[in-house]
C-alpha cells in the first residue's frame, strides 16, 4: 500500500529505466576488490531493467516520513567548503549530520560510521581505490535483517547487546555536492509498496569480511520518487534498516537512474552519502 491512486496521479513524473535483480537460483554476490578469486566474475548479479514512473517528491515533501515511506526530504546548509576533503567532512559534516538525525528522529544517540563521495564519469567502472565512486544504478538496500544488527556488533562491540535491546536504525543522508542536480538523480521507493519477497539477501564480499545487502526483484506495485533539480542544501534521508517490526518502514530500496529530461550539457552528478547508526531506548 503506497500513495492513493488519486494522490499519485496528481504528481508529475518521468518514465525511467531502473535495474532490478534478474531472478536466479544462485545467491547474489559481488566482490568489492580486484581481482576477484580466479575463475569468478566480479558479480553474478544480472540486471533486469524495467521502465517505471518516478514521481516528484516535492509536492508531498512535507508529509512523507522515515517511519511511513522510509524516506524524507530535509534542508540543511552545511559549513563544509570542500566535500572532497576527508578531514573537513569528518570534523564538520559528521557532527552536522548527527544533529540533523537527532532532530529528525528523536534519537538518543547517533553514530556516523561511513561516507562515500561520488562523481559520475561516463563509462567508468565503480572501483574502491580511494577516488570518487560511481553512482549505483541498481535497485538495492544497503543493509538487511541480519547485517543491520551485525553492523552494531562490528562497530560498537562492547555496547552492542545492550544497544540492540532498544530501537536501532540505519539511516543514510544523501545530498548533492553541487546543485541543481540534473544528472543521475537518486530514486527512492515507498517502503510500504515493497513486499518481503521482493528483497533478496546478497553477499558483498570484502577482503576480510562478508557484508549483506538486499537486491530487489521487480514488483509493479512499487512506487518510486525523486527530487527534481535537487539543491546542495537539500538532503534525502533513507531508511536502510529498522529493528522495529511493527508496521513502520524498515527498508527503503533506492537507485541512481538516467533521467530522460537531463540536458545533454548537464554537469555530471557529484554527491555525498553518510551512513549512520541511530539509537533510541524506547
Amino acid at each position: 500500500m503506497g500513495l492513493q491512486n488519486e494522490k499519485i496521479a496528481a504528481l508529475s513524473f518521468v518514465t525511467a529505466e531502473l535495474n532490478y535483480l534478474t531472478p536466479t537460483p544462485n545467491r547474489p554476490r559481488t566482490y568489492t576488490f580486484e581481482p576477484p578469486p580466479a575463475g569468478e566474475p566480479k558479480s553474478n548479479i544480472i540486471p533486469e531493467p524495467h521502465s517505471v514512473p518516478v514521481h516528484d517528491i516535492r509536492p508531498i515533501s512535507k508529509t512523507v516520513s522515515l517511519d511511513r515511506e522510509g524516506f524524507a526530504l530535509v534542508r540543511q546548509k552545511s559549513s563544509v567548503k570542500d566535500f572532497y576533503n576527508e578531514d573537513e567532512v569528518k570534523n564538520i559534516y559528521y557532527p552536522e549530520a548527527e544533529r540533523l538525525i537527532k532532530a529528525a528522529t528523536g534519537a538518543d544517540r547517533v553514530l556516523v560510521f561511513d561516507h562515500t563521495v561520488r562523481k559520475r564519469v561516463q563509462g567508468a567502472a565503480d572501483v574502491r581505490d580511494g577516488s570518487p565512486r560511481q553512482p549505483v544504478a541498481r535497485v538495492h538496500v544497503d543493509h538487511t535483517e541480519r547485517s543491520g544488527p551485525q553492523r552494531v556488533r562490528d562497530l560498537i562491540p562492547d555496547e552492542a547487546e545492550e544497544l540492540l535491546k532498544g530501537r536501532v536504525q540505519i539511516i543514510n543522508l544523501w545530498r548533492p555536492i553541487r546543485g541543481p542536480l540534473l544528472d543521475s538523480p537518486l530514486a527512492v521507493c515507498d517502503a510500504r509498496t515493497v513486499k518481503p519477497g521482493d528483497l533478496v539477501a546478497s553477499d558483498l564480499v570484502y577482503p576480510n569480511r562478508i557484508g549483506e545487502t538486499y537486491s530487489v526483484k521487480f514488483n509493479p506495485d512499487h512506487q518510486w520518487f525523486y527530487v527534481p533539480r535537487m539543491m546542495a542544501d537539500e538532503i534525502l534521508l533513507l531508511k536502510c534498516f529498522d529493528s522495529q517490526a511493527d508496521g513502520r518502514a524498515r527498508f527503503a530500496p533506492h537507485s541512481a537512474f538516467a533521467d530522460p529530461t537531463t540536458p545533454a550539457d548537464a554537469p555530471p552528478r557529484e554527491s555525498i552519502e553518510l551512513r549512520t547508526l541511530v539509537f533510541r531506548k524506547n
